[in-house]
This record gives C-alpha cells, structure tokens and sequence, in this order.
C-alpha cells in the first residue's frame, strides 16, 4: 500500500480538499507532527483513525517503524501541523526512504504558504527562490546571502518570530535596502501583507511580531546585475588582471557569457 504525503489548512479548515479527507479516511496510520493539533483537524471532519507522533526530533527514531508498517501493507498518512509535509516539515526522509526501498508513494496536492506569500507580496512571481528558514549559525547565514546577493530571482524565506529581527539585520546589511514583503498569519483572521522596503520591515518588528511568516525580497534587477559586474571586471582588469582570468572569474561569479565580458574589456 502507499505512503501519502498529505498538506492540511494552513490556517482556515476549510482550505482542504476532497481527497485530502477521503485519503485520512482510509489511511490505517496517521504520522502526524503533533496529535494535539492534528486531532483539532480530524475532529473537526469526524476522522477516528490511529495517530503516531512524527516530528523533527524523532523523524529518524521513527522511519523503521513506519517503513515496517509500508512493507506489511499498512496505509499510511503523513500530515504536517499545517500545510505541505516535507517542506520544512517531516516527511522528506521517510519519502526517500519509501521510493528506495520501492514502496508505492504519492503526494497530494494541496495549501501551502509561499505560493499565497509571492502573490500577496507584490513583487514578481516568477522566477522566485525558496530557501527554507534561514541558517540558524550567522556565518552560515552570511554565506548563504552572500552567494544569492546577485541572483535576478524574488527570494523567499520561512521566518521564525523569535529570530526574525536578527536574521532581516543580516539580510539588509548583504542584500541592501530591497524592496519586500512580511506575510504573516496566512488563511487565519489576523492574515496581512506589511508590503515595504527591508529596513521599513525591520523598524515594524521593534514591537514584536507572531505568527506564521513568509519574507519575500525583491531579486536583485539585472539593469543593477550588469552595472556591478562591468565595475568590478573593469577593477579587475585595471590592476594587473588579464582579460582570460577576468572573464573566467566574472563569468563563473554572475553567470554572464564570456563573449559580452570580454567585448566590455576590449571597448
């Protein structure tokens, strides 16, 4: 029998479909984060089926045993406290697992907050970058954002209230003055967009905040992308550099073609 990846509301319990219930239904075995919360759920929809807790603090003491339970032909559900499971959520390394060891599994589609968060913040859809919730040690943080300065991409970040107002510090000072949004508290009563520029987001936060959050940052523009790369190869070039180790360093830096480098050297 399958392993089913299943989201649930990700704050109004009506943003849950049809086959979402009918599969909770069916299933033998819900792994769930925590029962509390996934019981207010299954009540709510007078779902009776056995629950087992499947956290990130036990998600790997837990894969046997669900694995087990795949292999005698047990049907089971993974939800999440709210939204898509696997995604900053349990479930991704049980479904590796699942697929390695050639077991059946599927996953449903379903609510998840980036796609409300890029939309309700205004600022293009298309490419963006999800990147999870920030790294937790600030060097690991910095180098992340280091790396992701220059990308053409709107940038997307799960945030954490108790953290926020020291990651958007880091963000601001690497990434520059952007154009954002907070999102918070999607699909409940308090849902809003706080649409702005970083430091604006940043002042706002001196409060307090709560809630789910999604950042959505402004990707850098390419009319800006081209202004630093043509800067710093000219630099480049001017103090001893030859053209080949400019291109080269230029290229693999901001992924610009080697042939428009070298026409901006030669001019």
């Amino acid at each position: 029998m399958p392993l089913y990846l299943v989201p649930t509301p990700i704050g109004n319990l009506e943003d849950i479909t049809l086959r979402a219930l009918r599969v909770l239904r069916e299933a033998d075995l819900i792994a769930c984060e925590d029962t509390r919360t996934s019981g207010i759920l299954l009540r709510h929809y007078e779902i009776n089926k056995p629950l087992t807790s499947f956290h990130v603090h036990n998600e790997n003491e837990k894969l046997n045993f669900l694995l087990d339970k795949l292999r005698d032909g047990k049907k089971i559900a993974v939800i999440s406290d709210a939204g898509t499971p696997g995604v900053s959520d349990p479930g991704w390394i049980l479904l590796k697992r699942a697929i390695d060891a050639g077991i059946e599994v599927d996953v449903l589609p379903g609510p998840s907050a980036i796609l409300p968060a890029v939309l309700m913040s205004g600022i293009s859809p298309q490419p963006f970058l999800f990147l999870g919730f920030p790294p937790e040690k600030p060097g690991e943080r910095e180098k992340l954002l280091s790396e992701i300065k220059n990308f053409p991409f709107t940038i997307c970040f799960y945030m954490s209230p108790h953290k926020i107002e020291r990651q958007i510090s880091d963000i601001l000072k690497i990434l520059g003055n952007r154009r954002a949004a907070l999102v918070r508290e999607i699909s409940k009563i308090h849902q809003e967009a706080i649409r702005t520029a970083l430091s604006e987001v940043l002042e706002r936060l001196k409060d307090g905040v709560k809630g789910e959050l999604v950042l959505i940052i402004e990707g850098q523009s390419q009319n800006e992308i081209n202004e630093l790369w043509r800067e710093e190869a000219k630099k480049i070039f001017a103090d001893g550099a030859s053209v080949r180790d400019v291109v080269n360093l230029i290229s693999e830096k901001y992924k610009i073609s080697k042939n428009g480098i070298k026409r901006v050297l030669l001019e």
